[in-house]
């Protein structure tokens, strides 16, 4: 059996990597790790250096861990802002860390691979495999964000979990759009129905394409949006057109575009990405204001997608108490963490027990507002 660390996942086999990642989970994928790395997505540039580690048996991928060597927090969705102002008033580095997860991707997914039967032995390797690569590094902790497994096995193994508040529509098995529409209270399916009336009135048209559908011009369009609403906002646009053009060919029939078109031009546009059971909404962005057109291209769209081929989760992204109103419930995420220090592990555990209780308050809270019928 031998364990090692690898800077590129190319390094790996695709076929092998991919078997042990269960519900065809898109960001998990070789192809889509592999990627980023070839378009320069991550890497120094970014704060993001691929440091995966891999477990092999007689030349048989058995065990692996999504993992990146980190000196930001950029794209990682459960922040850490206050713990490394607390190393800092200490005098002490934060960074480097590390962080298993998927860059600039709020979507739960494994981070720790391994056949089901084999968690038991292999999650263990992986583990003591990224404390090692902790001390070697100097590293102050290291962070496993929205795991879709082995949450219990890192809560056992003493990590501190943190946990979260995500929107996520769930599909009871809905015949068409107003069967779902008609589980609502009379006052948010009003709501939905003008805002979707509104949006074709104003001439808009929405095309819906994949991987094999979308044209050169489709991804360059949508880059630009992409780009732009990071601008906008201030933020970093790590992804690229070469990036979106290349997951495109790479992961055609996981790749779902809806682009909006006004007077013949395309004006906005919304990625989202499926595995078997889920769809995931990525990234949004336009040229031009229309009303409701974002609720539209990113929520509705969607929800029509899934139900029509039958996924049960829609996860929209990070964020947003306004996804209620449309459908979306509040759900609960977690995250686990290793911190080296021990004068620091005392005071993040109480953190994160206050924040366990804040997150289930404001879960709470939210609920009294569910727009079904029936919660």
């Amino acid at each position: 059996m031998d364990v090692s660390v690898v800077s590129k996942i190319s390094e790996i086999d695709s076929t092998q990597w991919n078997a042990l990642i269960p519900d065809n989970n898109p960001f998990c994928k070789h192809e889509f790790l592999s990627t980023l790395e070839d378009h320069n997505c991550v890497g120094e540039k970014f704060g993001w250096i691929p440091r995966h580690v891999v477990i092999h048996e007689n030349d048989q991928l058995i065990g692996a861990a999504i993992l990146y060597e980190k000196y930001n927090n950029y794209g990682e969705f459960v922040f850490d802002h206050v713990w490394h102002n607390a190393y800092e008033r200490h005098g002490l580095n934060y960074y480097p860390k590390l962080t298993s997860s998927i860059p600039y991707t709020p979507a739960s997914g494994v981070r720790f691979l391994a056949s089901k039967n084999d968690e038991n032995r292999i999650f263990p390797m992986l583990l003591d495999a990224i404390v090692n690569i902790c001390e070697k590094i100097n590293a102050s902790s290291f962070h496993c964000l929205f795991p879709s497994n082995g949450i219990d096995f890192l809560k056992k193994s003493s990590l501190f979990i943190r946990d979260d508040c995500q929107f996520h529509w769930n599909n009871d098995n809905y015949a068409d759009f107003d069967a779902f529409l008609a589980n609502l209270k009379q006052k948010k399916r009003k709501n939905i129905r003008q805002e979707r009336s509104k949006v074709k009135k104003s001439g808009v048209i929405i095309r819906q394409l994949d991987g094999n559908s979308a044209k050169e011009v489709d991804w360059q369009n949508f880059s630009n949006f992409y780009t732009q609403t990071f601008l906008e906002k201030s933020g970093t646009p790590t992804l690229n057109f070469d990036f979106f053009k290349s997951i495109a060919k790479s992961m055609p029939e996981q790749v779902l575009l809806f682009l909006a078109d006004l007077n013949g031009e395309c004006v906005a546009g919304s990625l989202m990405f499926k595995s078997d059971t889920h769809l995931y909404g990525r990234h949004w962005g336009c040229s031009e204001q229309v009303d409701h057109l974002h609720f539209e291209a990113c929520y509705y769209q969607g929800i029509e997608y899934a139900i029509k081929h039958k996924l049960q989760v829609f996860e929209p992204g990070a964020q947003g108490e306004h996804k209620v109103a449309r459908g979306f419930v509040p759900t609960l995420t977690q995250s686990a963490h290793w911190i080296k220090d021990e004068g620091f592990k005392q005071p993040i555990k109480d953190f994160c027990k206050m924040e366990q209780e804040h997150i289930q308050k404001y879960m709470q809270q939210v609920n009294t507002h569910n727009p079904y019928k029936n919660p």
